[in-house]
């Protein structure tokens, strides 16, 4: 399973750890998306910024 990763608000005043995530997912600015297999290891990072990002499922 795909998943849709869409940084949909500012990481302003955000935690430095949840910068590095947004970088490490490939998000460099706002509204940036990318495509990701829906693995652990993405699913928590995804976690961690769930509150600045949107998640969709892809076929």
């Amino acid at each position: 399973m795909r998943i849709k990763i869409t940084q949909t608000k500012s990481y302003i005043g955000s935690k430095q750890n949840h910068r590095d995530t947004l970088r490490t997912l490939g998000l460099k600015r706002l509204n940036d998306s990318v495509v990701r297999e829906a693995r652990p290891e993405v699913v928590g990072m995804v976690h961690t910024v769930r509150h600045l990002v949107t998640v969709e499922e892809v076929d």
